[in-house]
């Protein structure tokens, strides 16, 4: 725990000095840099006191504990005087976010391209909102993002290149911690099986496109709580 929560005040402390542009010409505030995973958007420093928020996302198979990670992190942040907001991804509270949760209950049935582009939708219907808080000078922690919509579809056997191209101009994190666990092991905790892709063998497959999509940006830490996420 302490390693991860010095990570997410490093990037947050990192954002308020501001980041190196990468390439020309970007939106005011914005430089686009090219990652594995998909052509991010990387975020200059914002026009607030502190300069900008940082955007720090925790990714991992089902049941790893990054939601329990999540809020340790924000707990940690807000306690140390940053202003940070704890974000989740699908955001179920939204027409496309219903759609999906939807889905993942085995309440509707939907092809495997559809729900993926819906995933992607979910993000960047958040976007406009995402980028408004970091420039504020907001840090985010957030419970998937990007990668879990890549590496979720390619484990179903969508082309990977295809699953990378609608989060092409989402907004690039400044760090990724990937919650390292064996499936076997997460699905020891309570409440498992009761999604759509809460299954090992899948799971697995999961874990496998996790490993190619890993970046510079990304701390691998083997961490897993009793709480069920």
């Amino acid at each position: 725990m302490i390693a991860l929560v010095r990570l997410a005040g490093r990037a947050a402390s990192r954002s308020r000095v501001g980041i190196a542009a990468a390439a020309a010409p970007p939106p005011v505030g914005l430089s686009v840099q090219r990652r594995r995973a998909f052509q991010g958007v990387r975020m200059e420093t914002g026009g607030s006191k502190g300069g900008r928020g940082a955007l720090v996302v925790l990714e991992g198979l089902d049941r790893s504990g990054k939601t329990s990670q999540c809020a340790r992190l924000l707990s940690f942040l807000k306690g140390k005087g940053y202003n940070a907001e704890g974000w989740r991804f699908p955001d179920r509270a939204t027409s496309v976010g219903q759609m999906i949760s939807s889905y993942l209950a085995n309440d509707s049935q939907l092809d495997d391209r559809t729900i993926h582009l819906l995933f992607s939708a979910n993000r960047w219907e958040k976007r406009a909102l995402m980028e408004s808080k970091l420039l504020s000078g907001t840090t985010l922690i957030v419970d998937r993002y990007s990668y879990s919509g890549v590496a979720f579809s390619a484990a179903k056997g969508l082309d990977i290149e295809w699953c990378k191209a609608p989060e092409n101009g989402l907004i690039a994190p400044d760090l990724v911690i990937y919650l390292d666990v064996q499936p076997e092991k997460a699905a020891e905790r309570g409440g498992y099986g009761g999604e759509r892709y809460e299954k090992i063998e899948f799971q697995k497959k999961v874990a496998e496109h996790y490993h190619s999509l890993r970046d510079s940006t990304w701390k691998v830490t083997q961490f897993l709580q009793e709480s069920p996420r």
